[in-house]
């Protein structure tokens, strides 16, 4: 069992031994790769690129010198070697302490680990865990890699030995996920600081439908997952995405661009990606954009002044801030006065061949300068975290401490240092903290010129010159929407899958729409609130109600008290002449009773107005009700015992007989007046009357009033009803007694008015629901009692002042012996 074991392991010796020894046999010194130290540094720059993956049919590093030749990349590899020979020939960071570099060119993420084992090897071997240290290795970090898929790939390996690893290119947001990155920092800005400005210089212009074009590698992903969770809340539309490769179909592209009507297009991608894309729209003819590229082509040196640029519409761009590096020019000079690459034998390293002898001073200055900085605050991070390490002072360190990679790494992550006037930090994700992000704009003499900024700390700060940007449409500023804007007080009713793709609908009364809440939604209003047609907010109702000191109110209380004063009058005038003829005729005690309770009702006309409130709601009716109640039962009685004398006693002597004998009418009074006390106590039980909000017939106004379940109270009113009724009946039956003796006519006439009164108000009721409508409600209770006060009662009173002749006995029985004769003919 222990012979299986163990053949695994021997066999990933062998292979491990296999490629360092192939690297070993190319170690020949470069002076440009390496630099001997009392520390060293490792660097990883792209000078060469592997477009392709190259087969091979045996274990093989790649030979990035046959690759194609990246020419910013050579820039910053001069950066590096430039910022180390800097901190060297300075005493005050690392006094009587030299930095050296070994830097390989990383043109391959599948097939350049020779490089990165060489970095982690002491002597050609890499020591595992768990073993004493037999040779400390002199590599304290590593600068690099620059792309996201190199870093993805290498630092994993540097990550078990917890070698710092400082990026100055290398954006992706896996990164900062420190259980499987633990000892990676980068001072270039994250993908997710560069789409955040991305997507503030879209909000600023109002560019909703805009198209995002990417590298189809780990960086370009992960810049679209990034740009896709941060438009999510906002109005941005992401209309088309596409992965850029080498095989991609640029006319199919534009073409797809084109039909969607998409003015904006983000250009995510390396710089190479970039330009194949704004040289395919240059020769496809493609016009009226607005560009947005990302900060690995922004200050691209080539592209602005290419012929057709300027038709393709404008450009815009996020960039790397640019800080002027003192010393650096000086060094390029230098660098190539010494003229290192003429022997091509002397760079036969693997992956350490520059190729640069037909190279000039001025290409390389006059190159894009992004990310120098980066570089260079990323050598002089990692040599401060040192000199902390070190606990060096002013004139030296202390050289009696063995320094390792992690604790390098522990004074890296709290790096606090100024660098070129900027305070060089990291945050717990091994972010940068510093600098900030320039957005620029390629101006028609073929510059990237600085229109703006984005600065992330301390604090954020956005801002943008619109004055320095030549639109392509001569000033005004390019619009890119799938739809236009709603016009104020519309909502958007989304049509297809994008939210940006609507119509337009108006708001109807009583709603709004809050367009930076919700534009796609009209909402409702409070019921305190109303609002007209497409409005965007809504405003307070006016509440209304008839208070005490309204002038109708007023009058109309005024009748009541008066109503009540006539009663009392007439109460008296009937006692005083309570024997008389026209008293008996008129019911005798039961007028009084009758009086009585035309006063009661008059209380409810008082609780129509004012402020409603539980007790106003219930007392509003309930008095009118019970004691209306009274009224006709004592008027039916009245016209039942009128048809009886005259016409029923004759026929129906026995009826008659009974009816007087047991004193009916007042048990038939009383059992009106129980039954109705009966159904208003279960009504108002069932369903109490309350205060109530008319917020139906009038949107700006809020009408108080009561609310009254019509099912719980149609038993009193169909008693009412009933009572009318068989007034109205027998009234209408003694329409022909005698003409100064007509009680019935009288009732028959207060009935009338009555019933028109209340369809008046009923019709009324109908068509309208405002504040008076509280007013004609106590009015028509009023007329219900004042039409047997006036008709009823006032003209037997006249007779008993002013004409008392008439109320004697002898008239009344001439009256009834003409009558009684008149029908026997």
């Amino acid at each position: 069992m222990a012979t299986t074991m163990m053949k695994p392991f021997l066999a990933s010796l062998c292979l491990l031994g296999s490629l360092l020894h192939a690297f070993t046999q190319c170690t020949v010194t470069a002076t440009e790769f390496q630099l001997d130290g009392d520390y060293l540094i490792g660097g990883l720059f792209d000078i060469h690129h592997a477009s392709d993956p190259i087969q091979h049919d045996k274990p093989e590093a790649i030979e990035c010198s046959t690759q194609l030749f990246i020419l910013s990349s050579y820039r910053r590899f001069q950066l590096m070697r430039f910022s180390i020979e800097e901190i060297n020939n300075s005493t005050n960071l690392l006094p009587n302490v030299s930095l050296g570099y070994e830097i390989f060119d990383h043109c391959s993420d599948t097939q350049n680990f020779p490089g990165i084992l060489k970095l982690m090897s002491v002597n050609g071997l890499i020591q595992p865990w768990g073993t004493p240290y037999k040779n400390l290795s002199k590599m304290i970090g590593v600068v690099g890699p620059f792309s996201s898929t190199d870093g993805l790939t290498t630092a994993p390996l540097f990550m078990t030995d917890l070698i710092p690893v400082v990026s100055y290119g290398a954006a992706a947001s896996a990164f900062t996920e420190k259980a499987k990155f633990p000892s990676f920092l980068r001072t270039a800005n994250s993908n997710k600081n560069i789409i955040e400005v991305i997507v503030k210089i879209l909000l600023h212009f109002n560019w909703r439908w805009v198209s995002f074009l990417t590298s189809d590698n780990d960086y370009g992903k992960d810049g679209l997952d990034l740009f896709r969770k941060r438009i999510k809340d906002t109005e941005i539309c992401l209309a088309y995405a596409k992965g850029l490769n080498t095989n991609t179909n640029f006319f199919q592209m534009f073409k797809q661009i084109e039909a969607q009507r998409i003015r904006v297009i983000i250009v995510f991608s390396p710089k190479r990606t970039a330009e194949a894309v704004v040289e395919s729209a240059i020769r496809l003819n493609i016009t009226n954009k607005v560009w947005i590229a990302g900060d690995t082509w922004s200050l691209n040196k080539r592209l602005p002044k290419e012929k057709g640029i300027k038709n393709i519409g404008t450009v815009l761009g996020v960039s790397q801030s640019v800080v002027a590096i003192p010393g650096f020019n000086d060094f390029i000079y230098s660098v190539k006065s010494q003229n290192h690459c003429e022997n091509a034998e002397q760079h036969m390293i693997c992956n350490q061949v520059c190729n640069c002898s037909s190279l000039s001073a001025e290409d390389i200055l006059a190159l894009d300068p992004s990310f120098s900085f980066p570089v260079y605050s990323a050598v002089y991070a990692i040599a401060h975290a040192l000199h902390n390490t070190l606990q060096c002072g002013v004139d030296k360190c202390n050289g009696n401490i063995t320094v390792y990679p992690y604790m390098v790494l522990a004074e890296l992550k709290k790096s606090n240092f100024t660098l070129l006037n900027r305070s060089i930090q990291f945050d717990e994700n091994g972010d940068n903290k510093f600098g900030s992000i320039s957005i620029v704009f390629w101006n028609h003499r073929g510059d990237a010129e600085e229109v703006g900024f984005y600065k992330f700390h301390p604090w954020v700060n956005f801002f943008i010159n619109n004055t320095k940007i030549q639109w392509y449409t001569k000033g005004q500023v390019p619009t890119s929407l799938c739809s236009p804007e709603c016009p104020v007080g519309y909502a958007k009713k989304q049509h297809g899958i994008h939210k940006c793709c609507f119509n337009c609908e108006i708001c109807p009364n009583g709603s709004y729409v809050n367009s930076t809440e919700d534009p796609y939604k009209c909402i409702r209003c409070k019921e305190t609130e109303w609002s007209a047609e497409a409005s965007t907010s809504c405003t307070l109702r006016a509440v209304e109600y008839i208070p005490f000191t309204d002038r109708g109110a007023i009058l109309i209380m005024v009748g009541a008290w008066a109503l009540v004063g006539l009663t009392f009058a007439t109460s008296v005038l009937f006692a005083i002449n309570y024997n008389t003829p026209v008293v008996r005729s008129a019911g005798g005690p039961m007028c009084f009773l009758i009086l009585g309770c035309l006063g009661l009702c008059c209380t409810s006309v008082f609780f129509h107005f004012g402020k409603p409130t539980v007790s106003f709601c219930i007392l509003r009716f309930l008095p009118f009700l019970l004691f209306y109640t009274v009224c006709l039962a004592c008027f039916v009685v009245r016209s039942f015992q009128i048809v009886c004398i005259f016409k029923i006693a004759a026929k129906f002597p026995k009826l008659h007989s009974w009816w007087m004998k047991y004193h009916s009418q007042w048990l038939v009074i009383t059992v009106a007046f129980l039954t109705q006390a009966l159904l208003l106590v279960i009504g108002y039980s069932l369903s109490p009357p309350k205060p109530y909000n008319e917020t139906v017939w009038y949107p700006d106004k809020i009408i108080l009033g009561c609310d009254f379940n019509l099912m719980a109270y149609s038993g009193p009113v169909i008693l009412l009803l009933s009572l009318c009724s068989l007034c109205f009946i027998f009234s209408y039956m003694g329409k022909d007694l005698p003409k100064n003796y007509n009680e019935a006519k009288a009732i028959t006439f207060c009935l009338l008015l009555l019933i028109l009164t209340w369809i008046i108000f009923a019709t009324v009721y109908m068509l309208y629901r405002g504040k008076y409508i509280q007013t004609l409600n106590a009015l028509a209770v009023l007329s219900s009692l004042y039409s047997f006060l006036l008709w009823y009662f006032l003209p037997k009173c006249c007779i008993m002042i002013f004409q008392p002749h008439k109320n004697t006995q002898q008239y009344f029985q001439g009256l009834i012996q003409n009558y009684t004769k008149t029908i026997s003919q």
